[in-house]
């Protein structure tokens, strides 16, 4: 087949590549170039070129040739705009999830040769044809599989999609780095959000947002305990930087109007709930499960809860968890499995 791979510069793309080289297929490589350096040249030196430099290398030991494609303007309008704003509203966005739906594996297919008969990424996760659908399972590492990411594509989507990778375990990938001696193949895996690279969250909020001091109230007396330099600096339980003795203290709440932050130290009730609602659903199949006794993932993991769905008219769900997880939060993504089978996901409201 030709088919257009999607490479990062990582390990995971980069063996991705090498496995459909050894199979015969016809490839071209891509680097979609999403970043901001313009933006963040504040900053000192771009480091989204090491990327491009661990690309680069990959491809001429492979043969295999290499484009540049600019993607920075419908980056900007789509997952950079969408993020800010979600955390103008004081939610928890994952612009990552919208990075692969409307980038990736949507505005990157139209910029492409209609020729290309599948587009390939170095995601740990599956997807294969059954009964005139597309599905979309679990890798079988559950740590680094990445359905998560991916559970709001669509079925056109997944059509065109391939994933080489996702049979093996993250350890099984850097044997295979080793055995192809990759460039990449002792280099670490990116954390942090796909196009922000190197550069720390805070700084990325900081820049758009600015500071606006505020004060971290006890939920439980109304006590003042500190300040802060605004809401969207913390996400609802969070515990780490919130500079406060005699903790562990977690977010429980922010006040966005009044620029307040809540936290709470001993009610457990506050910090952990076993429910949720959730909308705006993107369900792979294009139909809503047969069954409401399910999985999700509240976040990007392994740890996934039992679930009770109860849709309601408007198109939107009560989900009741096996048990209370103290981190959920407004604009999260809650992504629903039935055994390894990825049914799609959700916004929590």
């Amino acid at each position: 087949m030709k088919i257009a791979v999607l490479l990062s510069g990582g390990v995971d793309s980069s063996v991705a590549m090498r496995l459909l080289k050894d199979q015969g297929h016809d490839l071209t490589a891509f680097y979609l170039k999403i970043w901001l350096q313009d933006e963040f040249s504040f900053l000192g030196e771009c480091p989204w070129e090491e990327d491009l430099k661990y690309a680069r290398g990959a491809c001429r030991q492979a043969g295999v040739p290499l484009e540049v494609i600019p993607l920075q303007t419908e980056y900007w309008e789509t997952v950079v705009t969408y993020t800010i704003s979600e955390i103008k509203e004081g939610r928890t966005p994952n612009p990552d999830i919208f990075c692969n739906s409307l980038i990736k594996f949507g505005q990157f297919y139209d910029k492409i040769d209609s020729s290309f008969e599948k587009v390939a990424s170095g995601h740990y996760a599956r997807v294969e044809l059954k009964n005139g659908k597309y599905q979309l399972s679990m890798s079988p590492d559950p740590i680094k599989d990445q359905t998560y990411f991916l559970a709001y594509l669509s079925q056109r989507q997944l059509s065109r999609a391939m994933f080489p990778i996702g049979s093996y375990n993250k350890s099984e990938v850097r044997d295979l780095a080793h055995q192809y001696q990759l460039p990449t193949m002792d280099r670490r895996d990116s954390q942090g959000i796909c196009f922000l690279g190197q550069i720390k969250f805070n700084e990325f909020v900081k820049h758009h947002l600015g500071e606006i001091k505020g004060e971290i109230i006890d939920s439980g007396s109304g006590k003042k305990l500190g300040d802060h330099n605004g809401y969207y600096f913390y996400t609802i339980g969070q515990r780490s930087g919130l500079g406060l003795s005699g903790g562990p203290w977690y977010v429980v709440k922010k006040d966005v109007k009044e620029n307040l932050v809540y936290v709470s130290r001993e009610d457990q009730a506050l910090r952990e709930k076993d429910f949720f609602t959730a909308g705006k659903f993107n369900w792979i199949s294009e139909e809503r499960p047969s069954t409401n006794d399910l999985k999700v993932k509240i976040r990007h993991g392994a740890k996934m809860f039992s679930c009770q769905l109860t849709f309601s008219d408007d198109d939107t769900a009560e989900i009741k968890l096996d048990r209370p997880d103290q981190g959920i939060a407004p604009g999260q993504f809650a992504v629903f499995y039935q055994s390894d089978l990825c049914l799609g996901s959700g916004i929590i409201l």
